[in-house]
């Protein structure tokens, strides 16, 4: 039922590489990232027949040597990295800082996608520590949904217009009305809130231009109103595999029960056409 499958990283360098931030020795942790990213790239997609997609891992403690990284995998054919949901939460310098400005740079340059999986902050939105684990389980989406507010009132997309970003995980459901409330407060509040000179149209703009949803089990993201709000080139249907929420081996099951209503051409785009073009997928 899958095609084509994007490699994201999990367990041991984690979800954005923040296991190699931690070692002390900066020169052993690039050199341990590399590897990883050579690993990747080399061996476990190399001979996948395309069929396994590599996102590269940067050095984030140190933007300059990001953007040298994503060049040099972007010149072997990489299109994408993974990368922090909200740097702030790992102890990094926020977007809002201009710290980031050259990994951005030489993503948007290079054709390069930035890809931030829910967990990429090295912590899921819970309410207590005594929550039950189902609290944190149901409210995965949340930091995704902080980190494009986040995105689209930094100024970042105003800059860099060929940047594009890329939410795993996030599911899409909760889109349509966070676009709405957005264009509401920059519309009444951009004056005094910060972001009259930043973010000059409407952040709706920005979204449809330079974001992209994934989901896997979302029937309210794929309602007609829902659909309209997002736009259907802005979405991307991913599997989850392996972990606990992934709806594999129903994947095609649940798809079909999902987007039934929907015609083949926008089926299409969603399951297949949208992924071939931003990665630049030869299929």
């Amino acid at each position: 039922h899958t095609e084509v499958q994007l490699m994201f990283p999990s367990t041991f360098p984690r979800f954005c590489g923040q296991r190699f931030s931690l070692a002390q020795d900066k020169e052993l942790g690039l050199a341990c990232l590399q590897a990883y990213n050579d690993w990747l790239v080399e061996e476990w997609c190399g001979d996948s027949g395309g069929r396994l997609v590599p996102l590269a891992l940067v050095p984030l403690w140190d933007p300059d040597l990001a953007a040298a990284e994503v060049a040099r995998n972007a010149a072997r054919g990489v299109r994408g990295i993974a990368f922090s949901e909200i740097p702030a939460y790992l102890g990094l310098p926020s977007i809002h800082t201009g710290y980031w400005n050259p990994l951005f740079a030489a993503c948007a340059e290079a054709g390069v996608s930035v890809h931030m999986h829910i967990g990429s902050s090295s912590t899921l939105p819970r309410t207590s520590d005594d929550a039950p684990p189902l609290v944190a389980s149901t409210l995965t989406y949340g930091n995704a949904m902080a980190s494009m507010v986040d995105y689209l009132l930094s100024g970042v997309l105003v800059d860099f217009p060929a940047l594009q970003l890329v939410y795993s995980e996030g599911q899409i459901g909760w889109i349509p009305y966070m676009l709405e409330r957005l264009d509401k407060v920059w519309e009444s509040n951009r004056a005094w809130g910060g972001v009259e000179d930043s973010v000059p149209e409407p952040p709706s703009n920005y979204f449809h231009r330079q974001i992209y949803g994934c989901f896997f089990d979302d029937e309210h993201g794929l309602t007609e109103e829902s659909l309209k709000a997002i736009g259907t080139d802005r979405l991307l249907y991913e599997t989850d595999y392996p972990h606990a929420d992934s709806t594999w081996p129903q994947c095609r099951d649940v798809a079909e029960a999902q987007m039934g209503h929907l015609d083949m051409d926008t089926i299409t785009k969603i399951t297949r056409g949208n992924a071939i073009e931003l990665l630049g997928l030869e299929l």
